[in-house]
């Protein structure tokens, strides 16, 4: 190879090396330098990708347009948006949700996500709502408190944190079931138990007040399970994002745009814990 021809081919792979360094950009975004002399700008575009179940009314589910809506994705939206990010809603198997978090599938999970008991799995925000776990019978059933779960079957979400408790702190009663079954959702659930399937539901009450809206066919028992909160989490280490949604949760609650939402899916309740 001549000196010539060697001093070309170096010239043209300086080329394409100064040509790949400048087109190096943001994961997920895009980036923008000024010309030699100027100050240099930065401007990113993130997508915020959320994992959530589809199935979880009035958190996260499919409208009447096939849209996806609820609670939890607004909230999502509205941080996204303070944020410069690109919201993107990604359904997920409840019981595959590590699985996606870990993998990078999604930046977080939010969709009524019980922080009690999972404390040292995630990067957690501060809760932002109350919850508890109770049992939904059907008020024809005859059935008044957990002694009368007796012989029943009940029925309760995979992965959920109901059956986590029925199968911990509960697992004497669980015990006195006929039968501990669970569900893919709790859309599904709440089907098995109107057509008579099963005896009672083990579910969040936020999601058991969706259900018996307007409908009388359900009772909640006064006995619960437990009182806890919904946060929502983050990979572990994953800090930096985590904090930064934290402190825009916090705006939100702050500036009346939190209380506004949940206005909507609520009955005009406030649900928000945060900052109180």
């Amino acid at each position: 190879m001549s000196k010539k021809f060697r001093s070309m081919v170096v010239a043209f792979m300086a080329a394409l090396l100064a040509m790949s360094l400048g087109l190096v950009g943001c994961s997920g975004g895009s980036s923008k330098t000024e010309d030699a002399g100027e100050a240099a700008t930065t401007t990113q575009d993130t997508q915020f990708v959320v994992g959530f179940d589809q199935n979880f009314p009035p958190f996260g589910y499919v409208d009447d347009n096939g849209e996806f809506a609820g609670f939890d994705l607004e909230l999502a939206a509205e941080v996204a948006k303070r944020n410069n990010w690109e919201v993107v809603y990604t359904p997920i198997d409840w019981d595959a949700k590590d699985l996606e978090l870990s993998s990078g599938t999604v930046d977080c999970i939010w969709n009524g996500f019980t922080y009690e008991g999972r404390e040292d799995g995630y990067e957690w925000t501060d809760p932002y709502m109350l919850n508890a776990q109770v049992i939904v019978v059907r008020a024809d059933s005859g059935i008044t408190d957990f002694d009368q779960l007796a012989g029943k079957v009940v029925m309760t979400q995979a992965d959920s944190a109901a059956l986590e408790l029925l199968n911990g702190d509960f697992a004497e009663l669980t015990a006195t079931f006929a039968s501990l079954e669970t569900s893919a959702d709790y859309n599904s659930a709440f089907m098995e138990l109107e057509a008579g399937a099963v005896d009672a539901v083990a579910v969040d009450s936020t999601v058991a007040a969706y259900h018996m809206s307007g409908n009388d066919t359900y009772i909640v028992l006064d006995e619960h399970l437990s009182d806890e909160h919904y946060a929502v989490g983050f990979l572990k280490g994953n800090t930096e994002l985590r904090d930064t949604v934290q402190a825009t949760l916090m705006e939100m609650a702050e500036d009346g745009t939190f209380a506004e939402i949940s206005k909507k899916y609520f009955d005009g309740v406030d649900v928000c814990i945060l900052g109180k």
